[in-house]
């Protein structure tokens, strides 16, 4: 609202009347249809500006007050239309409140000088006393954190990008405080340099300091009690609740934090939970959680992960029930005494179980089991493939998807079988093949690194894979033909290894290629560059294809695919899904067998996998 009016004398008198003061009337300004009958014990400092209070202001359901303000002490404050302010115990100083919002029994809102509403700060994940390699700010997507994480030591680069985000805030950064339509506060004690954007509910609140919430009404945010946050960015959807403890975080979109967690210097990306433990430099990237009170996720990259809780096996004892999320839990004690390793099964996102081991090259075992018997550690490769908890996750990480269409800031990439995953398998065989190669076949087992395989183990990691290549094939090579691209690729992009930017699948030459253009200025700011992980997203079938028709090549000993080929690797395709779904379904036949799994759950987990055929055509 632009137009203002001085008070008339009439007005101050009915203020004066109902206990107000001012410490200059003429600095307190009002919408043109303001009335002060609904005003009582407050005092004004510094220039003032109120909107038309006609509206009543529901403040518990079926219980309604007028608007207006009552026992509040106001300095240097822009009200909106139609809002209701009460009980401020010590004062409102320098802020702008938008339209139909309900502050009552809040201690201190206020901005200072130098504010930055926790945006420019550089924090480091990963290495928790290492320097600063993420700099949150409130258009931080997964992509972006990972991709500043992952090229931290190109110091070109680096400053580039940094010099970028400056120049984002110098531009955008408010010179007070404020607050947007819709937004309730109630029985908060200290909000101070923060900006809460429209229809946010904070309930209780301890302490909100140097933040920003970025709520809206298609995706609102609630901050409940307790909640102490300082110099962190909350995104669109997010609850933060009972006594969570956070300092310098970014919370992307539809987050839960809730039951006393603890978190410093972290990030967490879309639809992560987190609940009771602590978190500190970690890296939660897409549908990241941690349930219980021992899990400490420290200086560690996570995505579609759930951190047990070093003594908890129910994740994996009810693969079919509603409690599976398909972890990776480290030193997890089985009943035989025996610990496992288990892997998260969505492997473009999750932490890879190699990763977290002492020899690198384990990570291109991927989908493996890892578990240790006394000394010695056996790998189970690709074991994971064939499971019911890969099945079920593949179903419904989609569905988990809690964020608005207008909040997903964040990409995710939710194919499961991909080439970067693919790549991982390919690599998986050449190293199994080599093994074999150098021992033979007349071994009972064989040695990789410090890791122990089973010739069985061996063998049937193979023919996981290799079902696991057939259904990728036949799959990418359905999609080309229904989207008319089959045939020889129209480019070369996408030729080559591939990486994951937190959720983005691309090609490490698409990703090399951004960082080129950082440099050399052909992109020239954020949203350059965040059009760019978006546009690469957008090409994904197509530089899917590129890499997937050399493979296709290469495999069936083909210089070019024609139709006749085309329905061989389409019979392929159905023969490997249906392998695929019989070896799930032998997994849960055990499952069941074991009395882990009522028999109704039972039953419908097999009417689903009968109604797989549906699929293949």
């Amino acid at each position: 609202m632009s137009d203002y009016r001085n008070l008339t004398q009439t007005e101050i008198e009915v203020l004066e009347n109902n206990v107000c003061w001012a410490e200059d009337w003429q600095r307190v300004m009002v919408a043109e249809g303001f009335k002060p009958y609904n005003f009582h014990r407050v005092i004004f400092y510094g220039d003032i500006r109120l909107g038309e209070f006609n509206k009543q202001v529901e403040v518990s359901k079926g219980f309604v007050k007028h608007s207006g303000i009552n026992d509040a002490t106001l300095r240097n404050v822009t009200v909106g239309n139609d809002c209701l302010i009460e009980k401020v115990g010590n004062y409102i100083n320098n802020y702008t409140i938008g339209n139909d919002c309900y502050i009552s029994n809040i201690c201190t809102l206020e901005t200072t000088e130098d504010a930055t509403y926790g945006e420019g700060s550089v924090i480091s994940v990963l290495n928790e006393m290492g320097d600063g390699n993420v700099t949150i700010f409130r258009e931080l997507n997964s992509q972006l954190a990972s991709f500043m994480v992952k090229h931290h030591n190109d110091k070109v680069l680096k400053k580039t990008l940094q010099q970028m985000i400056e120049d984002e805030l110098r531009v955008s950064r408010p010179d007070r405080g404020y607050i947007g339509n819709n937004v309730k506060i109630i029985n908060a004690k200290d909000i101070t340099n923060t900006i809460i954007k429209g229809d946010c509910e904070i309930s209780g609140a301890a302490r909100l300091s140097e933040c920003t919430v970025m709520s809206s009404m298609d995706a609102p945010v609630f901050i409940g009690t307790g909640v102490i946050c300082e110099n962190s960015i909350i995104c669109d959807g997010c609850s933060i609740n009972n006594s969570v403890k956070m300092q310098d975080c970014f919370v992307g979109e539809a987050c839960q934090i809730t039951n006393g967690f603890t978190a410093e210097a972290s990030l967490f990306f879309a639809n992560s939970f987190m609940a009771n433990g602590e978190a500190c430099a970690a890296f939660c990237g897409p549908f990241s959680a941690s349930h219980h009170k021992c899990s400490l996720l420290i200086g560690g990259e996570f995505s579609f992960y759930n951190a047990g809780s070093n003594t908890n096996f129910s994740n994996h004892a009810y693969k079919m029930g509603p409690m599976h999320w398909g972890t990776l839990e480290r030193g997890t004690k089985t009943a035989s005494g025996s610990y496992i390793l288990m892997p998260a099964t969505i492997g473009a996102f999750s932490v890879c179980f190699g990763k977290l081991m002492h020899h690198p090259d384990t990570r291109n075992l991927p989908f493996s089991y890892l578990m240790a018997y006394g000394d010695d550690c056996y790998l189970v490769p690709g074991r994971n493939i064939t499971t019911v908890g890969l099945y079920r996750d593949i179903k419904k990480w989609p569905k988990r998807d809690k964020r608005s269409k207008q909040s997903k800031k964040s990409i995710i990439n939710f194919d499961w079988l991909s080439p970067f995953t693919v790549g991982e398998i390919m690599q998986g065989i050449e190293i199994l093949k080599s093994l074999r190669s150098a021992s033979g076949d007349n071994v009972s087992t064989y040695n990789f690194h410090e890791y122990v395989i089973n010739a069985t183990s061996l063998r049937k990691g193979l023919k996981y894979y290799d079902i696991a290549l057939r259904i990728y094939m036949g799959a990418v090579l359905k999609r080309a033909q229904k989207e008319g691209f089959f045939g020889q690729p129209k480019s070369d992009v996408g030729k080559g290894h591939w990486s994951d930017l937190s959720g983005l699948l691309l090609p490490e030459s698409e990703e090399q290629r951004i960082v080129e253009d950082i440099k050399n200025g052909t992109i020239e700011n954020v949203q350059q560059l965040l059009d760019r992980f978006t546009d690469i997203n957008d090409h994904y079938s197509d530089y899917r294809w590129a890499w997937s028709y050399q493979l296709i090549l290469d495999y069936y000993g083909l210089d070019e695919i024609t139709p006749a080929d085309a329905e061989r690797i389409r019979e392929d395709y159905v023969k490997a899904r249906r392998a695929w779904i019989a070896e799930i379904r032998k997994d849960a036949e055990k499952e069941f067998q074991m009395g882990d799994v009522d028999q109704e759950v039972y039953e419908d987990f097999l009417s689903k996998l009968d109604h797989e055929i549906d699929y293949e055509n």
